[in-house]
């Protein structure tokens, strides 16, 4: 007979590796049930819920790299938050039917909050390409002449500085 020598720690490793190995078998063969059921057009238990969770996370998500159009300009509130307004350009390039490039570029109006509008302001001059996620807004006020404008924003909930630092 042959003596194996295995510590207690291989044990331990082989034993939280079968685990594992169950754990994600079963979220696979969930998926599969969940997917067959789904295809073959018998509802699942569960598929409300699981359509609610998934709407709900994605709701209102806006999601853009571009690069900063003009300065940030922060404005200090009287209750002492911070916000910072700047617009940001993202480019799309397709070609026409005839083969032609075209450039198309859409300009975003951007609000900040908190400590990121401090980051932005500090960090994100005119030129600087960010990525972000936030949700879109629209409002009304009426301007100095008194005529009522309409805009829409993104309000920025977190951002990523992208390109080579300054």
């Amino acid at each position: 007979m042959e003596s194996t020598d295995t510590s207690n720690s291989d044990i331990k490793t082989y034993t939280a590796t079968t685990k594992n190995k169950k754990r994600e078998n079963a979220r696979d063969i969930d998926r599969r049930t969940f997917f067959l059921k789904l295809s073959e057009g018998r509802k699942a238990p569960y598929i409300n819920h699981l359509i609610f969770s998934i709407m709900s996370s994605i709701r209102n998500k806006v999601q853009l790299i571009g690069n900063v159009g003009n300065d940030p300009q922060m404005t200090v509130l009287e209750s002492g938050r911070k916000v910072t307004r700047f617009s940001l350009a993202t480019n799309e390039t397709y070609r026409t039917d005839k083969g032609e490039k075209v450039e198309r570029t859409d300009w975003h109006n951007l609000v900040v909050w908190g400590r990121n509008a401090e980051i932005i302001e500090r960090y994100a001059g005119k030129g600087k390409q960010l990525a972000i996620e936030g949700k879109l807004t629209s409002r009304s006020y009426t301007d100095k002449e008194g005529v009522q404008r309409y805009i829409t924003e993104i309000i920025v909930g977190e951002l990523v500085l992208l390109g080579a630092k300054a």
